[in-house]
């Protein structure tokens, strides 16, 4: 018979058999024969019979008196008698050979665990380790759990053995990896479910959490291993409280006493979601905590607990009544497991009567339904009660996912065996020879067997070990959610999908049901509120990271998420609205004919050409006249064309700039101006040199004449043409975007290309005007009737002022009013040479026609 040794942990008190110092510990089996089932951690041993198994109720030498047991946990043995049923029924599988077990009880203690291994190293009935002279009863192997320190002892000593050890609940941690080569997992890959509860976390944003942990091995290795891992993606802790590790013995009172001080961590907590690793009896701990709570008056707000899949709901007799609310709306994971068809019917058949090898079932019958078969001493129980009668907080029918993972371990074991037997199978020998063979096959001839092995369960599942040993497969995540009459519901609201899918978790959140004092919206669980639209994240002194206070973006900046880090810039064709949590696309503006600034610049400009066109009209009509001949009339029709030109100019400035408006608009203000300023300039010379060549042997009469005047317009615009084709042939102006003058707009205007070049410009005109300026200046004193420089002089001083102030002004403006200033420059300027120069003569030709004869011109001022 192949022996599993499975260690499901049903809690039992420490009886209190009185043992002399010459009486050794008593032998598990002694107490609980094969056929007898324990509820504390249970070493479950599987033999192989030459024959179908039988299973005689040995009587009890002592039994254990005040025993506490964790129903829930009853239901991991009737697993495995009932996957040992389904194998032993099937003529196909392992024919001419049952399966048989032991099962033994480790009482959560350590010695117990040992005395368990070593009675598996001895013959039956006979405590002498290592001499085991069964050879009816072939070892198989051992299942082992849920408890991670049952694993852990009894490595220490059956690995010595190399039997296999098929572990269904935590795994220990080994230090000497050696024996871990024994270890077959039929418990899914940790890894796997800590990334799960990290996605968890994550998905709900929960990153302010408790953590409460068994002080053990496993706990300590999460916290040294995992949490740092959480701290890298934002995940911090409020508190990390140690328990103490859970024995169900006389030190429960101290371990309660440390239990209530947790208790008043949790309560201060800010947090809303705590995460809770432990092993499967720590909700009955943790019922205690919240019931004696409420005798100390310590109220115990509703949290969000996330639960490791090593836990399971365990339940006391005396908690019967006592409140479940507390994992209302919890969130745990569980083993990815499937309803093994018939075993819910199998739960349903049983009952005192007809189990008469079920030497436990009589306890947990008493236990499970609050009674007693005693019939001499008036019983309560009738033995028909029904299992699924009873509530979920004291029996679940449905199948757990540990009692999953027993089930596949007994199936892992028998495929293993039923490998070996085809194998044999195979060579030509006499059957018998082939039975007598397998008979004799050691235990650890079966670790080639299990690793590596599939199979398809009776719940339709593939089960697959790996070569390390484990078992491949996923999580559930499971919503708890409670009723008033002390039944919960397990709902399954997501998965994790196992290897090589890395994790990858799946959750539905309008499945699950949140404690109420939520109202069925998301917890949030967070060291502060969000930073919320607008708003970056800063660290808060003294606090962990993820506490933080909230600042107000900086100008120009957006946060258009919750608690960013940083605000970012907007694209530079965006700008930020007013409260900083949206970019708004900017809008192309230019100076254009459809507003009131270009209308009216162009109303202007019109006006005043029609102005310079008619005082052109004016001079020319007048001609002949002493005044417009004494005036040089080539200079003076000179200067209204430029100044004409120079008012239309002021089109190439309004509406949309082109890549030809803009070569044409600096160029032709540059030229143009140069012609006004250069006919201005000749002007003042040719009355100062007229005046020096009435002088009696004055050389300068030779000087004075069209040609000087002519020389002096050309050689000054000729100046201008080269320093503008030297501007056109390096950096021409053209048409740009300027996204970053201004925050809400985009400048659609004339890059001007070299900005040297352009004040180059400029300063020749400033040049011009100020050589006008200064000969004009000086000229003011001659007679008036030949004297245009006093009013060349103000013109020029206008002119001077205007283009002086063009520069401060021109810098200190963006976008489309530098070029309102600069149009306001043009026209001013070219409005003073108007006004200044030829308004004094429209009035004499027009007005006092009597003053423009040649008498009066000739007339010298006494």
């Amino acid at each position: 018979m192949a022996v599993l040794v499975v260690l499901p942990q049903v809690l039992c008190k420490v009886p209190r058999a009185k043992c002399t110092i010459s009486e050794p510990l008593p032998i598990l089996h002694k107490y609980y024969q094969p056929g007898d089932f324990i509820t504390g951690g249970i070493i479950s041993q599987i033999y192989m019979f030459s024959a179908p198994i039988t299973f005689e109720k040995q009587p009890s030498q002592e039994r254990f008196e005040d025993l506490v047991i964790l129903t829930h946990n009853y239901q991991h043995i009737l697993a495995l008698v009932f996957a040992v049923k389904e194998i032993n029924e099937n003529p196909q599988f392992l024919p001419n050979v049952s399966l048989g077990f032991n099962i033994y009880n480790s009482l959560f203690l350590a010695s117990w665990t040992f005395l368990a291994s070593m009675e598996l190293l001895s013959t039956r009935n006979k405590f002498i380790p290592n001499y085991k002279c069964d050879i009816h009863n072939a070892l198989v192997g051992l299942i082992g759990g849920p408890n991670s320190e049952v694993c852990l002892h009894m490595a220490t000593t059956l690995g010595i053995y190399k039997i296999p050890q098929l572990i269904y609940g935590s795994a220990p941690v080994m230090k000497d990896k050696s024996q871990a080569v024994f270890f077959h997992r039929m418990f899914p890959d940790g890894t796997e479910q800590n990334m799960g509860i990290l996605k968890v976390l994550l998905h709900f944003r929960w990153v302010w959490i408790g953590m409460v942990f068994l002080d053990d091995d496993n706990g300590e290795m999460f916290v040294q291993n995992v949490l740092p891992i959480f701290e890298q993606h934002g995940i911090c802790f409020e508190f990390l409280e140690r328990i103490p590790k859970i024995s169900f013995s006389d030190s429960m009172a101290e371990t309660g006493a440390e239990w209530f001080q947790t208790s008043h961590v949790i309560t201060g907590s800010t947090a809303n979601a705590f995460l809770i690793h432990g092993e499967i009896q720590t909700i009955s701990v943790l019922r205690m905590l919240f019931h004696f709570s409420k005798f100390e008056c310590i109220p115990i707000k509703s949290k969000v607990w996330i639960m490791t899949a090593q836990m399971d709901f365990t339940s006391l007799g005396f908690q019967r009544t006592w409140d479940i609310h507390f994992i209302q709306g919890a969130i745990s994971f569980a083993v990815d497991s499937k309803e093994v068809w018939g075993f819910q019917k199998f739960l349903q058949l049983r009952n005192p009567a007809n189990e008469k090898e079920d030497g436990f079932i009589k306890s947990f019958w008493e236990e499970a339904f609050n009674c007693s078969l005693d019939k001499e001493n008036g019983g309560t129980c009738t033995g028909e009660e029904k299992l699924e009668t009873l509530p979920v907080s004291v029996f679940d029918m449905s199948m757990s996912g540990h009692s999953y993972s027993i089930y596949n371990s007994v199936y892992a074991a028998a495929h293993a065996l039923h490998a070996i037997y085809s194998m044999k199978s195979k060579q030509r020998t006499k059957m018998e020879h082939v039975r007598q063979n397998l008979m004799h096959e050691q235990p650890w001839q079966l670790h080639q067997f299990l690793r590596g092995t599939s199979f398809k369960n009776n719940a339709g599942e593939n089960v697959s070990i790996d070569e390390n040993g484990e078992i491949i497969a996923g999580f559930d995540i499971i919503n708890w959610v409670t009723f008033p009459n002390q039944s919960f519901l397990k709902v399954k609201v997501g998965r994790v999908d196992p290897k090589p899918s890395s994790a990858k978790v799946f959750i539905n959140e309008d499945a699950i049901v949140w404690p109420s004092r939520f109202k069925q919206e998301i917890p949030r669980s967070m060291c502060n509120d969000n930073c919320h639209f607008g708003y970056s994240k800063t660290k808060k002194e003294g606090k962990p990271f993820c506490c933080y206070d909230c600042l107000l973006c900086p100008k120009g900046k957006i946060s258009n998420q919750t608690d960013m880090d940083d605000c970012f810039q907007c694209p530079e064709d965006q700008f930020p609205n007013n409260v900083q949590d949206l970019c708004i696309p900017k809008y192309i503006v230019f100076l254009s004919y459809g507003e009131p600034l270009g209308i009216t610049f162009a109303i202007v400009a019109l006006s005043i050409s029609f102005i310079t066109a008619l005082v052109l009209g004016i001079f020319i009509k007048y001609q002949d006249t002493p005044i417009v001949k004494a005036n040089n009339r080539n200079l003076t029709y000179t200067l209204l064309l430029s100044l004409l030109l120079s008012f239309l100019c002021t089109f190439l400035f309004i509406g949309r700039p082109e890549k030809m408006t803009c070569l044409l608009r600096q160029i032709a203000f540059g030229i143009i101006f140069s012609v006004a300023v250069s006919s201005v300039l000749a002007k003042t010379t040719i009355v100062v040199l007229a005046f020096m060549a009435t002088k009696p042997g004055s050389r300068m009469r030779k000087w004075v004449g069209k040609q000087l005047s002519n020389a002096i317009v050309f050689s000054s615009s000729l100046i201008q043409v080269i320093i503008c084709i030297v501007w056109l042939g390096t950096s021409p102006p053209f048409p740009d975007l300027d996204m970053h003058s201004m925050t809400e707009e985009i400048l659609l205007e004339c890059n001007e290309g070299s900005t040297l070049m352009f004040y180059c410009v400029l300063g020749f005109l400033f040049f011009l005007a100020i050589i006008s300026f200064t000969v004009a200046f000086l000229a003011r004193k001659l007679p008036d009737s030949f004297n245009e420089a006093k009013y060349i002089t103000f013109s020029m001083l206008v002119f001077c002022s205007v283009w002086f102030s063009f520069v401060p002004t021109y810098l200190s403006t963006k976008g489309k009013f530098m070029v309102a200033v600069e149009i306001f420059s043009m026209l001013s300027s070219s409005v003073g040479l108007l006004v200044c120069i030829f308004c004094p003569k429209c009035y004499m030709i027009l007005l006092r026609p009597d003053l423009n004869n040649k008498h009066q011109l000739m007339r010298v001022k006494k």
